[in-house]
């Protein structure tokens, strides 16, 4: 037991308290705060971000934290209060360099740029939210440079250095390796897979799915993939997102679109999987700084598992799927099972990320991390990045975005300065393969989804994953799970072995 923890934790519950009215504060400007309040609300903010700053670094917390962190008084913390000291620690690595009348004009900044972004792809016009998105790269430029100068590697890549705050320990070098991996193995395989289904591609029928009943059969897919709703709420948005306050209050929303059923269903499996890992959070560390995932790369891992590997399998609709058709009876009720999971599963380079078949996907995530990496070190500009856009989705998926809207303004991401985020989804869609793999040595997952209960995996995943939070990092999690680090060759076994089976099938 250690008092001097004790004199510092009132710093760090204050901050939480900011941090979780801040949240609050973001789910609705997303979902549904009026659109002339934005700017005002901006500046609430910006007081809040302070109150966080000052609360996690000032000059007490930093003496006592280096106190904390000398070996005799380490040893006498609990295992949580040593894995929050550490956690700490790497908080003021970030935020101290910072000046803070920067600090708060750059989250006043972001609280008012998904307006602008929203008004932009409305508008289908790159240029309204151009400005905005200048100014934000010039300040994630500039805090990553007060960064980089404040530590001790001065050799270090601006944009490692925001990587960092999303993926520990996956630098550029490690992420180049893995993204040369999926080009080298997945685009040949993903180019045979695409000549096949041009000869025979299962697609929906194209009609019209009533919003209302999407709505009603997505809160009740939400439930039976186990999202609870007495801890959570469902919203919606115009990018679905996912997010909490602490584990007994997570947030997720949707979007519907009336001539697309596939993407409201898989965007709110793909969060609830988010809010899973959330909802499994240990009550002990929840409302720390360790009460959140590990990291957005093993966040992903979950969404991608239940939106791709559970959601799209055949042994996860057999027990639900007549639930769906009983919604949408007109449009579905000669479509089988197997032309269903064929349709869900088609390969069909496209422009729109968040609607990309899970083969082409991680090439969606590949021309935004190149695109990053370029912007960070003023490659190009910001006024370059339409013309980038598409040069890459021509080199890499074979098409051209038609629009703005369509290409460079699909994600909101970059209006909330999430620069680095991107490579998570790539990463955690591999993780999510080499969780899969070992899970099929030790359980009869697809007996439970066949019988419809989700539950064992559901525990399974919080008992290894969920409960630890940021106490353990992604590889130590997979390290104790399946026995070894990161491995990408599961991610491209199973993608090879899935869709060679599909493919296959559809040729007979």
């Amino acid at each position: 037991m250690s008092t001097l923890f004790d004199e510092i934790k009132p710093y760090m519950d204050k901050g939480m308290a900011a941090k979780a009215a801040l949240t609050l504060l973001e789910w609705d400007q997303e979902t549904s705060a009026p659109p002339m309040g934005a700017e005002w609300t901006a500046k609430i903010i910006g007081e809040l971000s302070n109150v966080y700053l000052e609360s996690m670094v000032n000059d007490d917390v930093k003496k006592k934290l280096e106190k904390l962190h000398s070996e005799k008084e380490f040893s006498q913390l609990s295992s949580i209060e040593q894995a929050i000291v550490k956690e700490w620690k790497n908080v003021i690595k970030q935020l101290e360099p910072i000046p803070q009348n920067e600090y708060q004009a750059y989250t006043e900044l972001v609280a008012k740029a998904g307006n602008i972004w929203a008004k932009a792809k409305e508008k289908n016009d790159f240029s309204v939210f151009s400005p905005c998105l200048q100014e934000i790269v010039d300040y994630k430029r500039k805090f990553a440079t007060y960064r980089k100068k404040a530590g001790k590697d001065r050799k270090i890549e601006l944009y490692d250095i925001l990587l960092e705050d999303y993926e520990p320990g996956f630098t550029t070098k490690k992420l180049d390796e893995f993204f040369e991996q999926i080009k080298k193995e997945l685009v040949p395989f993903i180019q045979k897979i695409v000549k096949k289904s041009s000869k025979k591609n299962y697609c929906l029928p194209k009609a019209k799915y009533d919003i209302e009943k999407q709505r009603e059969f997505c809160k009740w897919l939400a439930g039976y993939v186990g999202f609870d709703f007495s801890k959570g709420v469902l919203g919606e948005s115009e990018h679905p997102f996912s997010t909490n306050l602490h584990n007994h209050d997570v947030r997720i929303s949707n979007h519907f679109y009336e001539d697309n059923l596939e993407s409201a269903i898989f965007s709110i499996i793909h969060e609830t999987g988010h809010a899973l890992y959330e909802f499994g959070i240990d009550n002990e560390i929840t409302m720390t700084l360790v009460g959140f995932g590990t990291s957005m790369g093993m966040h992903e891992s979950q969404s991608r598992f239940y939106e791709n590997i559970i959601g799209r399998s055949e042994k996860f609709w057999k027990p639900i799927y007549s639930k769906l058709q009983e919604t949408f009876p007109e449009q579905l009720e000669n479509v089988s099972i197997k032309d269903f999971i064929h349709a869900i599963n088609r390969v069909e380079p496209g422009m729109i990320r968040t609607e990309a078949d899970e083969l082409t996907y991680s090439l969606h995530v590949l021309v935004r991390y190149e695109t990053e990496k370029m912007l960070l070190s003023k490659k190009i500009e910001v006024k370059d990045l339409p013309k980038v856009w598409n040069e890459k989705y021509q080199e890499y998926l074979g098409i051209s975005p038609d629009s703005d809207k369509n290409g460079v303004l699909q994600d909101v991401h970059w209006a909330c300065g999430d620069f680095g985020y991107f490579p998570s989804y790539a990463l955690g869609t591999a993780i999510s393969a080499q969780i899969y793999n070992n899970m099929l040595e030790i359980m009869p997952i697809e007996e439970y989804l066949e019988s419809g209960n989700l539950l064992p995996i559901r525990d399974y995943l919080k008992e290894h994953i969920y409960q630890y939070g940021k106490r353990k990092n992604t590889n130590e999690l997979l390290k104790e799970m399946t026995g070894e680090e990161f491995n990408a060759s599961y991610y491209i076994q199973y993608l090879k072995e899935k869709y060679t089976r599909l493919y296959d099938s559809n040729e007979k």
